[in-house]
């Protein structure tokens, strides 16, 4: 029996506020040649560069934001130079569904096609991945492609100019703890040459790509979140119910406990001190 997908309004609202950052940016995607030979020419597909300056960016956000009565940022946000944009939306109302969405409209506008979800924990990185497996045939619907996704290992490698996405949790990339002892295996490949790459690092075949991250419950990464510019990131997403107030870069979008509420997204809210917390969620897709 196929699986049946409602779409809902707050749902396309928060996709499309995110489109809406790099309006006016033209579509189409990069190539890069990484080796040649006598017989062959080795390349990868990459995502297009901003066509948008800051001003241009900061003008956009600005304009969802009056739009939306949030907080005006003064000046384009960024995290060690690269833009970053903040979506809030309680639990339980969708979020894996909105980025993935998000991903093939901004595929589909502007030709960007090199992703990577970062996730907190390894439960949560085979819940995205699962998302990804039974929502594949629903957006296929919708846009006449499939993503081609994987959970990271150090053997992938990018080539094609199709939607690719890496499924990744930060222990797979953070390296070393605080008393700078080297974490595990996976954790040191992506920094090393390997034999299966060419004598490349994972890490550099990854930064050519450019790709745009999708952070998911960025309040939990800490201080990995350094680690970010490693990838050579386009721009960050960040989607959480519980951002921190001093890392809620260019927030574009909210939906928080009490306009789930409002519009009947959850059945309860139980409210202490200043704080809301939804404590029942109603059944709704991903």
């Amino acid at each position: 029996m196929k699986l049946q997908f409602k779409q809902q309004g707050y749902q396309s609202d928060a996709t499309q506020a995110v489109v809406d950052c790099f309006a006016g940016q033209t579509k189409g995607h990069r190539k890069e040649i990484t080796e040649r030979t006598e017989l062959l020419v080795h390349e990868i597909f990459a995502n297009k560069k901003f066509d948008l300056n800051d001003k241009e960016l900061i003008k956009n956000v600005q304009a969802l934001q009056k739009e939306q009565g949030l907080n005006t940022s003064k000046q384009l946000e960024t995290l060690d130079g690269t833009p970053n944009f903040s979506i809030e939306m309680e639990t339980g109302t969708g979020k894996t569904y909105v980025y993935t969405k998000t991903m093939f409209e901004l595929n589909k506008k502007y030709g960007w096609s090199k992703f990577i979800i970062m996730v907190p924990s390894v439960a949560i990185r085979e819940g995205v991945h699962k998302s990804l497996e039974i929502t594949a045939d629903h957006f296929q619907d919708l846009y006449g492609k499939k993503i081609r996704f994987s959970i990271y290992n150090t053997q992938n490698k990018s080539n094609i100019v199709n939607i690719e996405v890496l499924i990744m949790n930060y222990q797979a990339f953070n390296a070393k703890k605080k008393d700078k002892e080297i974490r595990g295996e996976s954790a040191r490949k992506i920094y090393q040459k390997l034999d299966a790459l060419q004598s490349e690092r994972p890490i550099d075949i990854i930064s050519r790509a450019r790709p745009i991250l999708i952070i998911d419950e960025p309040q939990r990464f800490g201080k990995s979140e350094s680690l970010f510019k490693e990838f050579n990131p386009l721009c960050v997403l960040r989607y959480s119910a519980t951002h921190k107030k001093d890392k809620k870069y260019n927030e574009v979008y909210r939906l928080d406990a009490i306009d789930a509420y409002n519009q009947k997204l959850v059945k309860k809210i139980k409210v202490k001190g200043i704080e809301v917390h939804c404590i029942m969620v109603l059944s709704i897709f991903l």
